[in-house]
């Protein structure tokens, strides 16, 4: 009865004030104790969930008036996700995405020895896009790459390149250890430059 409630208030208060600060929100999208910044640059498609204690933010902070970070239709978000772009991040439809995971199109310069980290500019990275049906396990840090449709990224696994469709990713950096034999129509291991074995 107390969850019912709960959702009741939900769509009666928080959901409404939710569709006024984002850039767009979707039908039945749930966003539990999220903290946004930059929300006029967010979009969520409908059905999607994202679970408490996230963190998503959309800032213009090297120089994209147009940074974009779009969550698809039907996607679940963990606990304590971190997402933060400053030109774009874009995740697909119905992806998983486990609790304590970050995403980042962006990095602090770190170029001048001289001069703390903290005070030298974001650098810009490539895109984020996570497609369609993609699963990113728990802790999974993906940082300027992309990972390919219905993609598998295990546990703890840092992606900083691009992984294609269909293929199992893991550790730190991510490599490509599995893929889906289109041809055999079966997953087959893979050696580190991802060809089959």
């Amino acid at each position: 009865m107390f969850r019912k409630l709960q959702l009741i208030a939900y769509y009666l208060f928080r959901y409404p004030l939710l569709k006024t600060k984002l850039g767009h929100l979707g039908a039945r999208a749930r966003l539990l104790q999220t903290k946004l910044e930059g929300a006029q640059y967010i979009h969520i498609g409908a059905k999607v969930y994202i679970n408490s204690r996230g963190w998503l933010a959309c800032m213009p902070l090297t120089g994209d008036v147009n940074c974009r970070l779009s969550i698809g239709e039907g996607t679940y978000v963990g606990r304590f996700c971190h997402f933060y772009a400053t030109s774009r991040i874009e995740i697909g439809k119905k992806v998983l995405i486990a609790d304590k995971v970050y995403l980042s199109d962006n990095l602090h310069g770190y170029k001048d020895i001289n001069m703390p980290v903290i005070d030298q500019a974001v650098e810009q990275l490539g895109p984020v896009v996570i497609h369609d049906g993609a699963w990113l396990g728990e802790n999974v840090c993906v940082v300027g790459a992309s990972v390919g449709k219905n993609s598998v990224v295990g546990a703890n696994s840092v992606v900083t390149r691009d992984i294609p469709d269909y293929c199992v990713a893991a550790g730190a950096p991510a490599i490509i250890i599995k893929r889906f034999d289109l041809d055999k129509k079966e997953w087959r291991r893979t050696d580190k430059d991802g060809h089959f074995i």
